[in-house]
Formats: C-alpha cells, sequence, structure tokens
C-alpha cells in the first residue's frame, strides 16, 4: 500500500471549510462490507494481493449484520450436507461457539456477530479497511478501465482516493459499475425473452422489496404498548392469516414487512424506511392489543429494537460475460468455470411486499411444500460460473453478491448471503490468481480457471464438480491406514420409544415416497431391513424400490433405472422390523463406492421410524411431486438395517479428493467401539519434506445455520489432537492442539520435518464416540 495525504484547510481562516484528501495505491479494492464483499476481501488478501476493503456502515455483514439483522440462509435450508464453506464456514463456526444468542429467524444478531467479522478483518494480513466510508465516485483511466474510486469518511471530513489494478463491487446496488458505465438491468425479465418459468408474462420495472426487523424482550410482568398516530393501522386479519403474513414469534422479525413498488428501492430508500417503521410498529400493535390468537403471548413482550437500516433484495444487476438465467440452477447446468454453488429455492417475493394482495408466494401457500409452486422452484444443489462475476464492459471490474449477471427469476435463489459469500470468497481468489499470473480478468475463466479452483478446495471451500488435483499436495500419493475405521450396519431406533411402544416425536405417516440414501462399500447387499408401525387393524402392503443414484442430491424418481423392488408385508403393531432379501451384487448392476436409495412408497397406514441420531453421511428425502424428492427435515436418516454391514468411512477418503458426503460418505470416521485416541496415518515409499499441515474436520454441514444453538461446537469435530511424524526410528510430536472447535485447520510447522510416515492422533472429540477426518493435505 502506498499513501498520499495531504490537508487543504487555510490555517489563517477558522470559517474556510476544510477539505483533507488522502490517496492510497492497493492491488486489489473492494466496495461493500456485507458477507460478499468481505469474504472477497479476505480472500484476495489471503492469497497475497494487497487488498482494501470499504464499507459504508460502521458493521461489516451488511444485511447479516446487528443493523439489519437478517439470518443468512443458504443451499443447507433446502439440502442436506449442503452447508456453504470457507471463509463463511469459519466465521459461522466462530460465531456460534462464541455468542450467547439463541438463532430465530430474523431480528436475532447482535454484536458478538459484527465483532467476529471485525476480528477477522484485524488479524487477516494485507488487509486494510474503512468503515463508514461512502463511495462516491469512480475516476476512469480510459473507456474500459477503473483508474480509481473516490469515498467519503463520514464524521472525519476525509475524501479518500483509492487507486488499484482491480475493483470488485459488492455494492449490492452496483454503484462502482454503474459509475464506471456499465451495463445494468433493474427489474423483471419479461416471459418471452429467457422462457423462465418464473418470470412474468411482461416485463417491468418490479423488484422484491426491502425490509426491517425488529426484537422483543419478555419482561416478565404485562408491557404494554400504545403506537403512535402516524403507525399504519392494521385491523384485517386476513392481512396475517390469508396472505402469508403469520406473526409466529413473538420474539421478533419479520422478513414479510417488505416494502419495494411503487418507490425505487435505490433513490427512494429514505421513503421506504419510514414506511416500514410505520408498519412495524402498526403490526406490534396488531400482536399486542389487536390479535386474539397472539395478545397473550406477547402480552409480556416490549419492543428492544428496531432496524432502521433497511435490508434491501434487489436493484441493479450488472451485466457480465455469462447471463444466468432460471434455467441454470432448475437444470443445475454444468460450468467449466464453476467457482461456487446455490441451493435455495426460487425464492421470489411479491412486488410490492406489504402493499400486495399476498405476501412471497411460497408463504401465501402456507409453506405447502408439495404446492406446485414449491414444486416448480425448488432447486439445486448448482453451479455458479466466475464469468457472470466479471463485468462485460470494464475490463478490472468483478463484482459478488445480488449485483452480479442474473435475470430476475435467477436471482431468487443467487441472492442470499450463504450462497453470495461464497461467490464473494471466489471473486476475491480470482483477483488475485488473474494479478499472480498477469492475465486480464476475462481471460481468468479459460486459462486459469483450474488455479481458482484448486485455490478454493484448498481454502475449504466445495464445488459440485471438481475435486483436489493439486500437484503441490503431497498426501495425494501417500498410503492411508488408521487405528480402526467404523462399518454401517444402519439406523436403529431410540430404545426408549422402542421399549414403551411410542411414536417418536418426529415420526410420521407415510403420506407420500420416502428414500433413505444407504453407502454401498463392497458391491454387495443380501438383505435391507427398515422398522416400520402399522397403525391400522389389519395387515398392510407397501411397495419397496432399490435404485441407483449419482449422489446424496439425485432426488430423481422418475427414469431411473430399479435394482429391486417388491412388495413387504407389514402386520398390525408397533416398531417391527421388516426385512427384505434382495440379493443384489455387481451381477445385478450393483456397484462398489456408490450411493442406493431404497424408497418406501405411500400407504398412510403406515409410519417408518426414524434413525436414533445421525448415521454420518446417509441421509433421506421424502417425494414432493413431479418426478422429485426433497430433504427431509424429520431426519436426517430412517431406520434401516443392511446386511453385510457397509465398510462406509475408510482411510483411504481422506485423500480422495472430496470434503463432504457427495457421491459417496467421502469420510474417515474410526470404530465408535473402540475408545479414543484414535490415529490416521499418511506413509511415503521415501522421504518428504512437510512444512504444511492442513485437514479438514467434519462437523457443521447438515444444518443450516440457525440450526445450531449458542455456544455450538459440533460434537463430531475433533478437540483436541496431535500431529506426529516418523524421525529417527520413533514418533515425535510435531504440534498439540486443544480446544478445537473449527472444521478447517492449517498448521504451518515450526520447523520442516523429513519423513515418511504422518500421523494424526485425535485424543477427543467435542462429543463424538469416533474420531474422524475428511481430508488432510501436506505441503513442502
Amino acid at each position: 500500500m502506498t499513501t498520499d495525504f495531504k490537508d487543504t484547510s487555510s490555517a489563517g481562516n477558522q470559517s474556510a471549510r476544510a477539505s483533507r484528501q488522502k490517496t492510497e495505491k492497493y492491488d486489489v479494492v473492494v466496495c461493500g462490507g456485507g458477507l460478499a464483499g468481505f469474504c472477497a476481501a479476505v480472500a484476495s488478501a489471503r492469497q497475497g494481493a494487497r487488498t482494501c476493503l470499504v464499507q459504508d456502515r460502521p458493521v461489516f455483514g451488511g444485511n447479516s449484520s446487528s443493523e439489519v439483522r437478517v439470518t443468512p440462509h443458504g443451499a443447507a435450508a433446502f439440502h442436506v450436507y449442503a452447508k456453504e464453506t470457507g471463509i463463511i464456514s469459519e466465521l459461522l463456526i466462530e460465531e456460534r461457539a462464541r455468542n450467547h444468542e439463541t438463532v430465530f429467524e430474523n431480528g436475532w444478531t447482535n454484536s458478538v456477530w459484527d465483532m467476529t467479522m471485525y476480528d477477522m478483518a484485524q488479524r487477516t494480513e494485507n488487509l486494510t479497511f474503512y468503515l463508514n466510508t461512502t463511495i462516491l465516485d469512480v475516476r476512469m483511466a480510459n473507456a474500459r478501465k477503473i483508474a480509481s474510486v473516490v469515498g467519503y469518511v463520514a464524521n472525519a471530513e476525509l475524501e479518500l482516493e483509492l487507486l488499484a489494478d482491480v475493483f470488485i463491487d459488492c455494492t449490492g446496488d452496483g454503484i462502482v459499475a454503474d459509475r464506471a458505465g456499465c451495463e445494468w438491468r433493474m427489474g423483471s425479465e419479461g416471459r418471452a425473452e429467457f422462457d423462465e418459468p418464473h418470470a412474468p408474462l411482461e416485463a417491468s420495472g418490479d423488484v422484491m422489496g426491502n425490509s426491517i426487523h425488529f426484537k422483543t424482550k419478555d419482561m416478565g410482568y404485562p408491557a404494554p404498548f400504545t403506537a403512535p398516530d402516524w403507525a399504519a393501522k392494521l385491523d384485517n386479519p386476513d392481512f396475517f392469516y390469508k396472505q402469508g403474513r403469520n406473526p409466529n414469534d413473538v420474539r421478533g422479525g419479520y422478513w414479510w414487512i417488505e416494502i419495494g413498488v411503487p418507490w425505487h428501492t435505490i433513490y427512494e430508500n429514505e421513503d421506504i424506511r419510514h414506511e416500514l417503521t410505520r408498519y412495524v410498529l402498526g403490526v406490534w400493535d396488531w400482536i399486542k392489543n389487536k390479535d386474539p390468537k397472539t395478545k397473550e403471548l406477547a402480552a409480556n413482550h416490549a419492543i428492544d429494537w428496531i432496524g432502521q437500516v433497511p435490508g434491501k433484495r434487489e436493484s441493479r444487476r450488472i451485466m457480465g460475460h455469462y447471463l444466468m438465467t432460471e434455467h441454470d440452477p432448475l437444470n443445475k447446468t454444468v460450468f467449466e468455470d464453476e467457482i461456487a454453488y446455490g441451493g435455495w429455492f426460487l425464492d421470489l417475493h411479491t412486488p410490492g411486499g406489504l402493499l400486495a394482495p399476498t405476501s412471497e408466494h411460497a408463504s401465501a401457500e402456507g409453506y405447502n411444500e408439495t404446492s406446485s409452486y414449491m414444486v416448480k422452484s425448488y432447486c439445486g444443489p448448482y453451479g455458479v460460473p466466475l464469468r457472470s462475476t466479471i463485468a462485460k464492459d470494464v475490463d478490472n471490474l468483478l463484482m459478488a453478491g445480488r449485483n452480479i449477471s442474473v435475470t430476475h427469476a435467477a436471482l431468487g435463489t443467487v441472492r442470499v448471503m450463504g450462497t453470495t459469500a461464497i461467490v464473494g470468497q471466489a471473486v476475491g481468489t480470482a483477483a488475485a490468481v488473474a494479478l499472480r499470473k498477469g492475465l486480464a480478468l476475462a481471460d481468468v475463466p479459460s486459462e486459469a480457471i483450474r488455479d481458482v479452483q484448486q485455490t478454493l478446495l484448498r481454502d475449504g471451500c466445495f464445488l459440485l464438480n471438481t475435486t483436489n488435483e493439486d500437484e503441490l499436495d503431497l498426501a495425494r500419493s501417500a498410503q492411508v491406514i488408521a487405528s480402526s475405521q467404523a462399518a454401517c450396519y444402519g439406523g436403529e431406533v431410540r430404545a426408549d420409544l422402542l421399549a414403551a411402544g411410542q411414536l417418536g416425536p418426529q415420526d410420521d405417516a407415510l403420506n407420500q415416497r420416502k428414500g433413505q440414501w444407504i453407502a454401498i462399500s463392497e458391491g454387495v447387499l443380501n438383505r435391507v431391513s427398515v422398522c416400520l408401525t402399522n397403525r391400522s387393524g389389519s395387515p398392510q402392503t407397501v411397495k419397496a424400490t432399490i435404485l441407483p443414484v449419482d449422489h446424496i442430491w439425485d432426488y430423481r424418481t422418475e427414469e431411473q433405472p430399479l435394482l429391486a423392488t417388491t412388495e413387504l408385508q407389514v402386520m398390525p403393531g408397533d416398531y417391527q422390523w421388516i426385512d427384505w432379501e434382495v440379493q443384489l451384487s455387481e451381477r445385478d448392476g450393483l456397484k462398489a463406492g456408490i450411493y442406493i436409495r431404497l424408497d418406501l412408497h405411500a400407504n398412510p397406514h403406515l409410519v417408518w421410524h426414524c434413525a436414533d441420531g445421525i448415521v454420518p453421511g446417509q441421509t433421506c428425502a421424502y417425494e414432493m411431486g413431479q418426478g422429485k424428492m426433497r430433504r427431509d427435515w424429520n431426519g436426517p436418516t430412517r431406520s434401516f438395517r443392511v446386511e453385510p454391514s457397509q465398510n462406509a468411512y475408510p482411510p483411504e477418503h481422506v485423500i480422495n479428493g472430496v470434503t463432504r458426503p457427495y457421491r459417496f460418505t467421502n469420510l474417515w470416521r474410526s470404530d465408535p467401539r473402540e475408545s479414543l485416541p484414535q490415529w490416521l496415518e499418511l506413509s511415503w515409499e521415501e522421504l518428504k519434506l512437510i512444512r504444511q499441515i492442513e485437514i479438514s474436520f467434519p462437523g457443521s454441514l447438515l444444518w443450516e445455520y440457525r440450526g445450531y444453538a449458542p455456544f455450538y461446537r459440533d460434537p463430531q469435530c475433533p478437540k483436541d489432537y496431535r500431529i506426529e511424524a516418523f524421525v529417527g526410528g520413533a514418533w515425535k510430536q510435531l504440534l498439540e492442539i486443544r480446544g478445537n472447535y473449527q472444521r478447517h485447520c492449517r498448521h504451518a510447522l515450526e520447523q520442516p520435518v523429513h519423513t515418511d510416515k504422518l500421523r494424526v492422533v485425535i485424543d477427543a472429540t467435542n462429543g463424538d464416540q469416533s474420531a474422524a477426518i475428511y481430508e488432510i493435505r501436506c505441503y513442502s
């Protein structure tokens, strides 16, 4: 970084306008400090680029910050094991471990989250940041290149000019791209343009609206509330209960306190803020004083906080080298330049929000998960291409966040913060790679995409169509053994419920087809069993099928070849293990190292019981309609038994290049019957010089962020572990870690070691009986 500072105030005239100006030069300047911009800046700096992050608010986090308080959503809300990893995962794991606050959907965020991000920014080398700094202007070197951006630091009377080789626009509104002359879109494309199922018939300026949230506090005694005269007057229960605005949590919220059109979400943001404030007070007046369903529940609650920074869903979308349409997420388009993934549904809010006849479509339908709208809107996981983040009209500009190159319909899924965060990390990484290689940004997708993708994987991210192929990773050539390994026998039901003959709290009737993914290790399956209850007074039959699936997110129920099918007979009674002698082997098309899915078809008289806890990598789903399934929140595992048991967690998984369940379990897991410590060992035929060891542990993948409790540390994640090397005929301890809860851990050795054997010894987990690792990497 270079800095030029001058003060042009007049010392002889105290009334003269002071004008302080400062100029600084960086490799990369990131404008906008929401989750996309924050992850972009940290990624760029970690890759060695001198980076400056500019944020117009006093805290990082954008819509997720304590100023707005929107829960970061992502793919894991709809897909098991789909939680975003990388920088965003580091942050969210750290926040849950530190924070006393229980997460609920909106209004939850406190300053612990702000400080978690601030702490990371402070500790990141090569990163400078400016808060309270608004971008006012863009200065061009020529028609296609930005020379600098100009910002104004609030309360400092400071004009800041930032020069850089690459700029990243994460402002949400696309301020930098707009000032630089880029083409952008705003509003809704008509259906004829791209034939998108969610597009309106005619194009318009309609966009999704802005929201503010509020939070209440239980006082423990009656807390009266009187709305001011200027608050919205809401007296019709249909406005809430028949139009998709259910006040279902008196602690606060709600995302549906939303207004956009007829106001402009950029130019008339202050008008929207005022209208939203009126409606917050009117909504609370309804809950507290008028609604017979909520008055008693809210009697002791008082408003504790009302946001005054509207959270924005949509404004400018900057045109890049590729325009994603909704066909891409719906059809899971495979991109050669894939740099991130999404999995939220196509969530397009009704233009006008509170002023519209109904709220967002899914909410207006009562969140019916099998409605025609939800079926056509369910998508992913799908890839996001780098080309959609590279501005087509300016050569040194990238974008990340809700302003990337997508249609209005595609934005419905791409816009959520979990997705924008990993897109941000990818964009920051791409910027650094381009600078390091001396490439134009437009050439990175064709000439350096492998470097970007492999860097992202090494930094803890996940990609749908890329595995670890890093030639520098010494672990890839190692032989791997372990002290023990777990076998998968299936998922048992809770013993207390079984003994009492009671239905479990998550058990529900087999009203639609349900499926259980089972990892097959050896290509042999002789018997599969399920635990069922027949609640009728007569014998019942249920159709059962077994089919191969490509991965754990292969939800297809049609056009799939069957490996086996039968009718299971179930007598009246509770908790019956029903056996199916399938006798499948490779000659029947059963392969080793794949998932199969066991489906039971609908019979509402039957209950297929949930398993007692999680069987790692073995998940379940139910049919939602139109030939596809969706994740089953009642799981994540249904009861099943397999014979023979499957060796689903072998040690060699730690070098197979995938760090979560996907096409197989991809996890080494020790035998839970063996006590800790347990170890995993890498060995080579010749000595290797090792300076750095990187490990991906299990944990914090199964649920989305709000599924984790205060002070949470995932039980599967190793807490205490050691790394040892075989040196001079004996094992030598290289380092010891105590109290870990992070998933992705990097260890630079104080002294490099020459060895032909390396061992990770796990002494304790955060609660699980088994030691477990997804990946180990070693570098010289």
